[in-house]
């Protein structure tokens, strides 16, 4: 089964999961650093991996002139439902259909990870911005990928039992509230990512690690390990 299909089959799964208020760590955690780094509204903006659409919807929000592209075609009919007025295409994301130097903004949230291809991503996202224009991502740190919590408890072991290097398939499965959900994706190095960048001739202008926040730990005590290891990297680099 390919990338595109797993999340076409959990697409369902996502659109609750996403949109349940206050359910997902986008909400308190993984979002807001990553707004911190988007610079204002320019010409164009591109959202890579869009999903069902509510990163899309908050830069919109903020002035953006937003176009989406995901892989699901039923992510995307949500997406639209929820955003008559916006732009949502089904694309690939290592085969942009867009020109050379379309955008001056292109954002991944979350979404890097979840590409097989994930450098001639980057390579295309180098292509379609315009000399000056930016790059914005979040993903799972990939510290985290690589091992596990051993208990809830606020000193727990994080555990490494395999290896950090190298990509590895991933695949995980969680429920909270009465909500489910698989992730499928992919494990990548720092370094791998980095190597992207670089060799798509981008300069990295930022970089944040951020620990979990503090009105987090109070909702839910058992999260005070995340104050120890980052769960998410965050990163804005320039196109020369």
């Amino acid at each position: 089964m390919t990338y595109n299909e797993d999340w076409e089959r959990e697409a369902r799964n996502w659109i609750a999961w996403a949109r349940a208020p206050e359910h997902d760590a986008y909400w308190a955690h993984s979002g807001p650093p990553l707004f911190e780094l988007v610079p204002p509204p320019g010409r164009a903006t591109l959202e890579l991996g869009c999903g069902e659409g509510r990163v899309a919807r908050d830069l919109a929000a903020r002035g953006h002139h937003v176009t989406g592209i995901d892989a699901s075609p039923t992510l995307l009919e949500a997406a639209r439902e929820a955003d008559p007025g916006g732009r949502y295409l089904l694309a690939d994301a290592a085969d942009l259909p867009f020109e050379d130097a379309s955008f001056d903004l292109v954002v991944a949230f979350n979404s890097l990870m979840d590409i097989e291809n994930m450098p001639d991503a980057v390579a295309d996202v180098a292509r379609v911005l315009e000399p000056g224009g930016r790059f914005c991502a979040c993903i799972v740190h990939p510290l985290v990928d690589a091992g596990r919590w051993e208990s809830r408890e606020p000193d727990a072991a994080f555990v490494i039992e395999s290896s950090y290097f190298g990509r590895r398939r991933f695949e995980g499965s969680f429920e909270r509230d009465g909500l489910e959900m698989t992730f499928h994706g992919w494990c990548y190095p720092l370094e791998d990512y980095f190597r992207a960048l670089e060799e798509a001739g981008f300069l990295v202008e930022a970089l944040r690690e951020p620990p979990i926040p503090e009105s987090e730990v109070g909702r839910d005590p058992g999260k005070e390990r995340w104050r120890r290891i980052p769960n998410f990297l965050y990163l804005r680099a320039l196109r020369p």
